[in-house]
């Protein structure tokens, strides 16, 4: 119901009143006979009329429709538009009392088949069927509190929604697209050439019903004008509820718990783990280097590029890769801009295969295996995997696969060691016949640990072995030697991962760590990369310290192009806020020490700016010793309504380069197209139609459009997300009945959030009747052929309405007789701002 707040001088009779009825509000109970009389609001109005305040009397609310907050057992287990009744407790004494289905209890939990009392109800049931239940309606907080015992609950697992709740959103086309290009020119006697590079991201999809249709697209042009296009899947997708799997249908890649990833054109079904309460989350690595110069960053996975974009001198880190739906280690290639390149593994590292106690994990695959190289051969192949969890913390899983070429088995089990960490172990058997080769068979062990204990600040720990005896090939490794090529690839003998953080003790800072390290038996050549970092701050000023050392065993082939194939780097870079002097806005020093290049040194000023921080800006200027010289880089990158842009401008001693992008996404649904930033694997299309300029709450830059519209993609699939708008942005002109809505979407919707505004002249109304008397106080006014709700009159008559038209028809009631009932009708003035004040007559 909506807060009314006016200026008005009351009388001390009204004022006793109202204090006498807020303090009556905050009491529990209500003493039996206590009586309001209303002629105490009229002294002085003789023969006026006065007001109904029955549903005051004794200290209640009015009844009515309330968006509240549903609280059962001190957990909040929704939020809607409940109706409330007065129902009277004792004479003299009542309260309102919610209106409840016995659908919505059976959706909170509650065990309504042990109460056959409550199916004699109809719309609303009555809570003493439940022996000690009890409703409060909170009307301060708009809380509507539930006690019931645990016996009549089911038992739920913390974070569960019911899939009954789940939202499958709406019917819409939609398009992601992310587009940077780069042109560069030598300076001076510099031997570098000219060149120009362009690279576009399109991910493009259909949503119709639980259906998800998605495509990724990208095309490349280096510098020497050669463009070429790559498809890194198309795929059809939807949830399988009863089995809490997904389907998916065309190009993707196989889970890699028990087997290596491998990319397959065919069909899956398999576990997602997000439709469970409290699930575990998928590992997603975060990409962390080092440029000696403005380079080019290019990352691959399984042959495919699934990033390109530009960075300044010194240390980066790159957490925004759109998922691929699969797995498979991320080759980085950081181009400077003298030709050189540096290249790393950052491992995708995966965790012990653990599952609670009687949930089976499964995924069954088929189809034909997918290489990004065209001369390998499709060849077919099947795939089925299965995780189990035993009592006492043990897991059980293996798997099979099989090819014409190629079989293997997986056997493995896993321990949840408590304080100890999480523990699994498993081998694969296989025999395989690659191309032009004898048939072989071997064996593959892995060990898996992890540990992730708050207590101590370690936020996270994968630690990982893997030994492969000769005999020993993986499915991908036989499957890409059947191509034209003839292309034998490095078999792996030995692999070691880590990742981990450590916070340290109060104020200490914390500590970073990842490595990889592979040999191959076929090859003598070896590839490692691993960085520690520690990174700290005193007050507002951050500080850390970085060190890098890679090891790739290129053979250093590449037309001329040099290779750094084995480096060490240390990089120590330190910010300081300028708050005193400019908001949001921080100096910075980076010192970088490469072992091939030398040392460079980097002194930039970086910040926000404009609402909701959607503008980032750098500056920065550096000079490094030997062949770099003197470099300057500036960037700046706006997040808006309808997208985000970047640019940015470096310079070095060999080049001066200009690059710039675009990113954003397009969404076609019922009601338009609406243009915005760019979207996630989950998003929710926000509709307040009338309402332009309005921000998002948490996310930067998002408004709607001129239309009303916009979207929010920082949604989590089968949970609860509460999409708010900041109030503070609304038009002059503009009210909303409700800014925050809950949505609880499936993976890859686009759920739909409305919000109903009053849009138009705001007044304060002063309401007569024929007899010159004022409108009694407490009469409640609604604006016909609308659907907002009611406000109440106040002092001398007035009323503080919103959403005016040019014309408007008024209906005033104060009581249930036609004598207390009468209407108006007024036309605002043309080209009128701000509140206005009028006066109206009521007939």
């Amino acid at each position: 119901m909506r807060i009314i707040r006016t200026a008005i001088k009351l009388r001390p009779a009204k004022l006793a009143f109202l204090i006498t009825m807020v303090l009556s509000g905050m009491t529990s109970r209500v003493n039996a006979g206590e009586y309001f009389n209303p002629e105490l609001l009229e002294v002085g109005n003789a023969g006026g009329a006065k007001a109904d305040l029955s549903a005051y009397e004794a200290g209640a609310q009015a009844p009515g429709i309330y968006h509240v907050d549903i609280v059962l057992n001190e957990q909040v287990v929704d939020t809607r538009d409940v109706e409330f009744s007065t129902q009277t407790r004792s004479p003299g004494e009542s309260h309102l009392q919610p209106c409840l289905s016995v659908a919505q209890l059976k959706e909170w939990g509650v065990k309504t088949e042990l109460f056959p009392a409550l199916a004699n109800s109809q719309d609303c049931v009555d809570f003493a069927a439940i022996p000690l239940a009890a409703a409060d309606f909170q009307f301060s907080v708009q809380r509507l509190v539930l006690s019931i015992p645990q016996a009549a609950l089911q038992p739920k697992a913390r974070g569960y929604v019911a899939p009954e709740l789940w939202d499958e959103g709406i019917t819409a086309a939609l398009l992601n697209y992310n587009i940077s290009a780069a042109n560069s020119s030598n300076r001076g006697n510099s031997p570098v050439d000219n060149s120009n590079s362009q690279y576009a991201n399109l991910r493009p999809g259909i949503n119709m019903g639980p259906w998800r249709l998605r495509n990724y697209t990208t095309w490349s042009r280096d510098d020497k004008g050669v463009a070429e296009w790559d498809s890194v899947y198309t795929y059809v997708q939807r949830d399988i509820i009863p089995l809490k799997a997904q389907l998916t249908a065309g190009d993707s890649s196989a889970p890699a718990n028990v087997f290596d990833s491998i990319p397959f054109r065919g069909l899956q079904l398999a576990s997602d783990d997000d439709m469970l309460p409290d699930s575990l989350k998928g590992y997603a690595p975060v990409v962390r280097g080092i440029a000696r110069t403005n380079a080019q960053v290019t990352i691959r996975q399984n042959g495919y590029q699934i990033y390109q974009n530009y960075v300044a001198p010194g240390a980066f880190e790159i957490s925004d890769m759109y998922p691929t739906g699969g797995a498979g280690d991320l080759d980085v290639t950081i181009k400077e801009t003298d030709g050189s390149e540096q290249r790393f593994t950052v491992p995708f590292a995966a965790l012990p295969v653990l599952q609670r106690e009687g949930r089976f994990k499964y995924s069954v695959t088929g189809g034909q295996y997918r290489s990004y190289d065209s001369q390998v051969n499709k060849t077919p192949f099947a795939q089925a995997t299965g995780i189990y969890g035993l009592a006492h913390g043990f897991t059980l899983f293996g798997g099979i696969q099989g090819a014409s070429h190629y079989h293997s088995l997986a056997l493995g089990g896993g321990k949840n060691m408590g304080e100890l960490g999480a523990l699994s172990l498993d081998v694969i058997q296989a025999r395989s016949k690659p191309d032009r080769e004898s048939s072989s068979q071997g064996q593959s062990w892995r060990v898996r640990y992890s540990k992730n204990v708050t207590d101590t600040g370690t936020n996270f720990a994968i630690a990982g072995y893997r030994y492969s005896t000769r005999g020993y090939y993986a499915m991908q490794e036989v499957l890409d030697t059947y191509s034209t090529s003839g292309t034998v690839q490095d078999r792996r003998r030995n692999r070691t991962e880590l990742t981990m953080s450590q916070t340290l003790w109060k104020n200490a800072g914390a500590i970073m760590i990842s490595a990889v390290r592979e040999d191959y038996w076929n090859s003598a050549r070896t590839m490692s990369s691993w960085s520690a970092g520690y990174n700290g701050s005193w007050k507002a000023i951050n500080y850390g310290l970085t060190y890098t050392y890679s090891k790739n065993g290129s053979d250093g082939a590449g037309q001329g192009t040099r290779y750094y194939d084995k480096d060490q780097q240390l990089v120590f870079n330190i910010s300081v806020p300028l708050s005193a002097l400019m908001p949001d806005t921080w100096v910075n020093y980076t010192m970088n020490n490469s072992k091939m290049s030398g040392t460079t040194h980097q002194v930039g000023i970086n910040g926000t700016a404009l609402e909701n921080h959607s503008l980032n800006w750098n500056v920065q200027e550096g000079y490094g010793a030997g062949d770099v010289g003197n470099t300057g880089n500036a960037s700046a990158d706006y997040k808006g309504t309808y997208g985000e842009v970047t640019t940015g401008y470096g310079y070095d001693k060999f080049s001066k380069r200009m690059n710039y992008g675009l990113a954003g996404g397009i969404i076609a649904h019922a009601d338009g197209v609406t243009l915005t930033q760019p979207l996630g694997e989950t998003n929710v299309l926000i509709k307040a139609p009338g309402v332009e300029g309005v921000s998002i709450q948490n996310q930067s830059g998002a408004k709607t459009d001129w239309r009303g519209y916009t979207s929010a993609s920082n949604l989590t699939p089968f949970r609860k997300n509460d999409v708010a708008l900041r109030t503070s942005t609304l038009p002059d002109d503009a009210e909303l009945e409700l800014t925050t809505q809950t949505v609880i979407p499936t993976r890859g919707a686009i759920v739909r959030a409305e919000y109903i505004a009053n849009v138009g002249q705001r007044i304060l109304l002063t309401l007569a009747r024929t007899n010159g008397q004022p409108v009694p106080f407490g009469a409640v006014v609604t604006i016909d052929d609308t659907d907002v709700q009611g406000s109440i009159v106040g002092d001398n008559g007035q009323v503080y309405l919103t959403g005016m038209r040019e014309n408007n028809q008024l209906a005033i009631r104060w009581g249930n007789d036609a004598a207390q009932q009468c209407h108006t009708a007024f036309a605002l003035p043309q080209h009128s701002t701000g509140i206005q004040i009028m006066s109206a007559q009521c007939r």
